[in-house]
């Protein structure tokens, strides 16, 4: 047996990927139940508002490149970002003006605005495919690792290697402070409380002087700003493609109900429950178990319960069974 190179093995495929794509997806989730718990209907075209802003986030980025501004060995995308969030919430809010606005001002039920909400959706879905095209594009630069398999086998003398991409470190280093400033800011702050108050009683709120308006412009700020990061982050750490992201609603959706929609605790562990369920379900197991079985027992297959190709069957078989005997999820948010 050999637990330290299976413990690295493990942590190298399964554990820094998981941990990656959880915050990935969890900051998606948390746009996603801000915008249930606050307007009261789930936004279909969520996924589409991460690609847009990873879109605008691209293009500023090649407008930097161009002028030759980059930003050491982090990735330019990063300069971008605020560039790329005040675009997308322009966006975002303009879509309201223009559609939702209409639908919540007539008392629309929240199947309406689903409804709606997916119509949005197909036009931003074409809107961004026309802007950036429909190929796989990879706009990461900067330092590619923050410590190599090589260089991990030649500090430790064990024969498994760690790699850890700097865009994973980057991922988990940014999801924490977003995180972190956004429950700051919902806690601390009055326009925070006031969003919070309006979650929880809507005619109460009204009836406290809180302005509706602000509200929900400040609701669709933050959703396309957490949206947008999260689209860059999952855009560096992988790569873009416009399609992809309306694929990500899935496990988004899956991450918010299965913490509780309107939750933004909920969110951010139901997006690493998602995560790491994809993960190890699509892990092909045989490195790890050769490392800890007797070499006459080591397995001949992959020992791998299901292929990467369908990985969000594991999110939507999540999501099935959450409805089904956890509607509320595991931290009480609204009934899905």
């Amino acid at each position: 047996m050999d637990i330290l190179n299976a413990l690295v093995a493990f942590a190298n495929f399964v554990f820094v990927p998981g941990l990656a794509y959880g915050a990935q997806i969890a900051l998606g989730a948390l746009g996603a139940t801000l915008i249930y718990g606050i307007l009261r209907f789930s936004n279909f075209a969520h996924g589409d508002t991460m690609a847009l802003g990873t879109t605008f986030a691209i293009l500023v980025t090649w407008g930097f490149q161009a002028l030759g501004i980059t930003f050491g060995f982090l990735p330019t995308a990063l300069l971008a970002l605020p560039f790329a969030i005040i675009m997308t919430a322009a966006f975002v809010l303009g879509t309201d003006r223009v559609v939702y606005r209409f639908y919540r001002r007539q008392k629309a039920a929240p199947t309406i605005l689903v409804i709606v909400s997916l119509g949005v959706m197909f036009i931003m879905n074409g809107l961004n495919r026309f802007i950036i095209g429909v190929g796989e594009i990879n706009f990461a630069d900067g330092a590619r690792f923050v410590i190599t398999a090589g260089d991990f086998r030649a500090m430790t003398g064990l024969t498994e290697g760690l790699a850890i991409k700097a865009t994973q470190a980057i991922t988990v280093v940014t999801a924490v402070i977003v995180v972190g400033l956004l429950f700051w800011f919902l806690q601390k702050t009055r326009t925070g409380k006031s969003m919070r108050a309006f979650s929880d009683n809507e005619d109460l709120a009204l009836l406290s002087g809180i302005n509706p308006d602000r509200v929900v412009q400040v609701t669709w700020i933050i959703a396309a700003g957490l949206a947008t990061i999260a689209g860059v982050l999952y855009g560096l750490d992988k790569s873009f493609k416009a399609f992809t992201y309306f694929q990500l609603l899935l496990p988004i959706f899956a991450a918010a109900v299965v913490g509780g929609l309107g939750n933004p605790l909920g969110a951010i562990a139901g997006g690493f429950i998602v995560a790491f369920s994809e993960v190890m379900v699509t892990y092909a197991w045989k490195k790890v178990l050769t490392y800890l079985v007797p070499e006459s027992m080591a397995p001949d297959g992959l020992v791998q319960l299901m292929s990467t190709d369908y990985k969000f069957a594991v999110s939507f078989t999540i999501l099935i069974i959450v409805l089904l005997f956890l509607p509320t999820g595991i931290f009480k948010g609204k009934s899905a």
